[in-house]
């Protein structure tokens, strides 16, 4: 990607997160670094993936924020609410990513494409690592969209891992609605737009007056990309990153724990994502003695929500590579070729 883009983006980018808080100190420095792994891939789709997902996650958080940080409570007994999010959560949602973008980012420089144009165009059947790419960003986008929106709805969420698929708290790990599962689709939609906007996609030419001019689609056996790939593409992205959000609300409710306050019902959020005791607790001056300040109402506690999101992460972007490299008939072994 172009430095002179890239660099006043990624300064524009980190004043915005400075002003509204919404990244700790080192979340801004990380997030900073993390765009730049980003911005030297020559094409500008990847930066561009970050960007959309940092403005559209950032915007979702702020979405009636003082009606959601009624909803739960922080560890520390205030109100919940995300607050300005850690370096630790910023590489949680893109850490897999950022590795994919290098090991791609070699595979152009091996190939000896890469150059300040951008390098090579990205035919149908190639290049696992586009696919892994995108798809990180459909599911975290996804995830942060559910949650963020999901816990607005009206219904009482129910829990994914239950056999009855009971009732619990909004903010519950694993607590599923209608209204978050259709945000989590508009998330991965609005990266599937942006991918299919902005990779260089091989262009699959037309017959002119019976003069084939290129490549055929890659539906009919070629290698380009026309307007019936590009259109499934978007489908594809927006479903698979959709199941990454019912993906995470399934690796939440089984291995994080969901910590309740006794005396409100309401879940307790852990600071930048990290768990939260349920014993070691201040112990209120009206508090009966039989009466438990905390209790786990889901989930083993193997994990905090940081490890969930890296996990969750992770498994779409190898599953969207695995099921294109069984499409394509690509070998998986390709990403690191």
């Amino acid at each position: 990607m172009h430095p002179y883009i890239a660099a006043p983006a990624t300064l524009g980018l980190v004043y915005r997160a400075y002003s509204r808080k919404s990244l700790t100190p080192f979340g801004i420095v990380v997030a900073a670094l993390t765009a730049v792994v980003h911005a030297i891939h020559p094409w500008s789709i990847f930066f561009a993936l970050l960007v959309v997902f940092f403005l559209a996650g950032t915007a979702a958080t702020k979405v009636k924020y003082d009606v959601k940080a009624r909803l739960t409570l922080s560890s520390t007994g205030a109100s919940g609410g995300e607050g300005a999010r850690t370096h630790i959560q910023v590489l949680a949602n893109s850490v897999v990513a950022s590795i994919l973008i290098l090991l791609h980012y070699r595979q152009l420089n091996t190939r000896g494409k890469h150059d300040a144009s951008g390098g090579e165009c990205w035919a149908y059947g190639s290049d696992l690592l586009v696919v892994g790419i995108v798809s990180n960003y459909a599911a975290v986008a996804a995830d942060t969209f559910s949650s963020e929106l999901g816990i607005l709805s009206k219904s009482k969420p129910r829990l994914l891992t239950s056999w009855n698929f009971r009732q619990v708290p909004p903010g519950t790990n694993g607590g599923v609605t209608l209204a978050g599962t259709l945000a989590g689709f508009v998330g991965a939609f609005i990266i599937a737009l942006t991918s299919v906007i902005l990779i260089p996609f091989c262009s699959a030419d037309t017959t002119i007056r019976g003069k084939f001019l290129g490549n055929k689609p890659g539906f009919e056996g070629g290698d380009g990309w026309g307007w019936q790939e590009k259109i499934f593409w978007v489908i594809a992205v927006t479903i698979w990153g959709g199941l990454g959000s019912v993906l995470d609300s399934a690796l939440g409710g089984w291995f994080q724990a969901s910590v309740v306050d006794g005396r409100t019902g309401k879940v307790i959020e852990g600071s930048g994502g990290k768990k939260v005791l349920v014993s070691g607790s201040r112990t209120p001056a009206n508090k009966k003695s039989d009466e438990p300040s905390r209790r786990i109402e889901s989930g083993l506690g193997l994990l905090d929500n940081n490890a969930v999101n890296v996990l969750m992460a992770f498994l779409m972007s190898i599953g969207g590579m695995l099921i294109s490299s069984y499409v394509w008939h690509v070998s998986l072994r390709s990403i690191l070729s």
